[in-house]
């Protein structure tokens, strides 16, 4: 079985947990819980009766990032190619983060059962997540 979709729009890492010094609780960004709303939804868009997988699992991801307005000319063709990667925020680790925890207990029963993982960070026209998720 294998799931592939997209989420369009800016690339969102995991926040960090938050503490409220008031009440001492410690809880999980808003922009990160609607980030991993937003990926489950597109995921419901397209595989509405999915079966969540048991077996081992392996992911790729490639997140696409849109060119800077300040971009020459010359390197936009470069970007495009992928001979030039963005090295700028969300960290890749924070990508894989959400994506996975937006997943968790819903494609797969748990993330333990990741065995293989691919992630990169690419340019593109426009900023969106590809996801793959396969059993293997």
């Amino acid at each position: 079985m294998i799931y592939e979709f997209e989420v369009p729009g800016k690339v969102i890492g995991k926040g960090r947990p938050r503490l409220n010094s008031y009440t001492g609780v410690v809880y999980t960004p808003t922009r990160t819980k609607d980030y991993e709303s937003l990926v489950e939804q597109y995921f419901l868009l397209k595989y509405p009766r999915f079966k969540i997988l048991e077996g081992r699992i392996k992911v790729n991801i490639i997140a696409y990032f849109s060119i800077p307005k300040t971009t020459k000319k010359t390197e936009i063709n470069e970007m495009l190619d992928n001979n030039i990667s963005p090295t700028k925020k969300p960290d890749i680790d924070n990508i894989v983060k959400v994506v996975l925890d937006s997943m968790n207990k819903f494609a797969f029963r748990d993330d333990n059962q990741i065995t293989k993982l691919e992630v990169e960070k690419k340019y593109a026209l426009e900023d969106k997540v590809y996801v793959k998720i396969e059993e293997y």
